[in-house]
């Protein structure tokens, strides 16, 4: 048994507690919270700073650890799409190296639980050993060519079958985004989909995703035609992207909208008339900024009361795989967002969006969410010296 503490403890599902001390057993499970001066100083472990649950990683392609500063930034989605198709195949060692190493970081950054795009079976190895829980999404996609959905379905298919669900782990078959999947193949998606179930897709990362929908314009034209894909018979809604999505999922599962860059008032609202607290949001500010250079308008989801989460995205599309490194980037340039508002997105919300908050996501009695420590005081503000130490 250890009985850990620290100036603040942030439990999430309840208030601060100054010199909180913390009790849990050897696997980590909470026994108790209390405070300081109910505890013998000589029992105690302690720690300046702030003591926080395990953090949760809701978007992450570990998959593509090993094209960490190949896509150059900055160049927008279509060219960054283009490398990561045209980069992938390289010698199987590399990509089972840089496939432990990121599980490693995402570790020692404090990570205890990640939801994670797979299109091959690479990762499956390192995620059965890993302490992480993962949720894995099987990611389909067919350049949303109905005569392609059978194929594709199948294939991917057999990745999936291939993912463990041992250790606490979960998987799904999942649609990539919008632009990329047929009807034929979302229908197809939908028949394995159950209520416990996460879903996640891509939503809205670049102007043109939602111009290619409202009005058949934008450089998703050059992209299809980049890869000799007809899309003669795509005819546009005269409605954003999100809604081709919403027409075509099931409302009944958790659903992950990630990225949203460009997502408006009136998309929150119409996900959330559609599955209202089913509805999640994961945003990866440095993804964002590394291959758009900008950032949703976080204001439109606190008004209307998203259930946001966060993200870290691959290697790919980022400089690490660190939590407290995207809530940094948030607060540097959304300054407005308060520090426990943020902690909520990296905690309980992401928990609660994977199906993980039974155990993971707040410090509460029973529960074994890890704890981490951050070198913050009373001012809570993080830094560029935030750093994160994990405790248990």
């Amino acid at each position: 048994m250890r009985q850990i503490t620290a100036d603040i403890v942030f439990p999430i599902s309840a208030p601060p507690v100054k010199n909180g001390v913390i009790t849990i057993d050897s696997n980590g499970k909470i026994l108790n919270i209390d405070q300081r001066e109910n505890h013998e100083s000589s029992n105690l472990e302690t720690y300046e700073g702030i003591i926080v649950p395990g953090f949760v990683n809701t978007h992450c392609h570990l998959e593509l650890s090993h094209m960490k500063s190949v896509a150059p930034t900055g160049t927008g989605l279509l060219p960054f799409l283009k490398t990561v198709v045209n980069f992938r195949d390289v010698s199987e060692d590399q990509i089972m190296t840089a496939i432990k190493a990121g599980d490693l970081e995402m570790q020692q950054e404090g990570i205890v639980a990640v939801g994670d795009i797979s299109n091959k079976t690479d990762t499956v190895a390192t995620k059965s050993k890993s302490p992480i829980r993962y949720y894995t999404f099987v990611e389909m996609f067919d350049f949303m060519q109905n005569d392609w959905a059978d194929k594709t379905f199948d294939d991917y298919y057999k990745v999936f079958e291939e993912q463990s669900n041992g250790n606490g782990n979960r998987k799904s078959c999942v649609p990539h985004a919008p632009y990329t999947v047929s009807q034929k193949l979302f229908s197809k998606l939908k028949k394995e989909t159950n209520k416990g179930m996460t879903i996640s897709i891509h939503n809205q990362e670049t102007p043109h995703e939602d111009a290619f929908f409202l009005n058949k314009t934008g450089d998703f034209l050059k992209f299809y035609e980049t890869f000799q894909i007809s899309i003669d018979d795509f005819k546009p809604s005269g409605k954003t992207a999100i809604h081709y999505a919403l027409e075509n999922m099931n409302p009944s599962c958790r659903t992950l909208f990630v990225h949203n860059t460009m997502t408006g008032s009136e998309d929150i609202q119409k996900a959330h008339d559609w599955g209202g607290k089913n509805v999640f949001w994961a945003t990866c500010a440095n993804a964002n900024l590394y291959i758009e250079n900008r950032m949703p308008d976080y204001q439109k989801f606190i008004d209307n009361d998203a259930q946001m989460t966060i993200g870290t995205d691959s290697l790919t599309s980022n400089w690490q795989l660190s939590i407290i490194d995207e809530m940094r980037t948030i607060s540097k340039f959304q300054s407005y967002i308060p520090f426990e508002t943020l902690l909520k997105w990296a905690t309980l919300n992401g928990a609660k969006a994977l199906g993980f908050e039974e155990d993971l996501g707040s410090i509460e009695v029973g529960k074994t969410p890890g704890l981490n420590l951050l070198n913050m005081n009373e001012s809570l503000k993080i830094t560029n010296d935030t750093k994160v130490k994990k405790l248990a």
